[in-house]
């Protein structure tokens, strides 16, 4: 079933009632969001959505986004999502090798983005560590949790990231699975 992807709280609304808490966790994290700024909150939904891979959320999510956000901002938002998706792996990887000399070599990979996204450092820093969590890279975890806090960002508003973050994922799962399900029940 393809749902208007402009409508990322229909897409919400109509999950199944075995994700009813993340209908929830959605609605205190995202529509009465307290902690973060609104470029933060949703410059971390798109960053997130993108993280899921999930196509109906992805597009949802930025077309939500695009009218709380500059055009930069969203872009920025994408990028974090795109570096993260390359420099998580790397990161991971080294993070799990026991093999030290890993991490004496040099990546080798380009992040001028990082520097050239256009937007508050912080709030970048904080898309960055979102993506980071879903994809479960505790090096890049730790070095974007860090550079947030030293930027003065409070513990509550990183967790909140990181919940959103969180609840993303469950989502973007949720749908995969109603799709893959729906696919297999409708007869060849």
């Amino acid at each position: 079933m393809q749902l208007d992807p402009v409508q990322l709280d229909t897409l919400i609304d109509n999950l199944p009632d075995y994700a009813k808490d993340l209908k929830l966790n959605y609605s205190t994290l995202v529509r009465q969001n307290t902690e973060l700024t609104p470029q933060q909150l949703w410059g971390t939904v798109v960053a997130s959505a993108m993280a899921t891979r999930n196509g109906d959320l992805i597009l949802a999510g930025v077309q939500a986004a695009g009218k709380q956000l500059s055009g930069q901002a969203l872009e920025a938002a994408k990028t974090a999502a795109a570096l993260m998706g390359m420099n998580n792996i790397y990161y991971r990887f080294q993070h799990l090798s026991s093999n030290e000399k890993y991490s004496t070599m040099p990546a080798r990979l380009r992040m001028n983005a990082m520097r050239t996204h256009g937007v508050e450092s912080l709030d970048f820093e904080l898309w960055s560590l979102a993506v980071s969590a879903i994809n479960g890279c505790g090096k890049c975890v730790d070095a974007h949790e860090k550079v947030v806090r030293d930027k003065g960002e409070s513990e509550e508003a990183i967790l909140a990231v990181v919940r959103i973050a969180s609840v993303m994922h469950a989502i973007g799962a949720v749908l995969d699975t109603n799709r893959v399900l729906s696919e297999e029940l409708v007869p060849a």
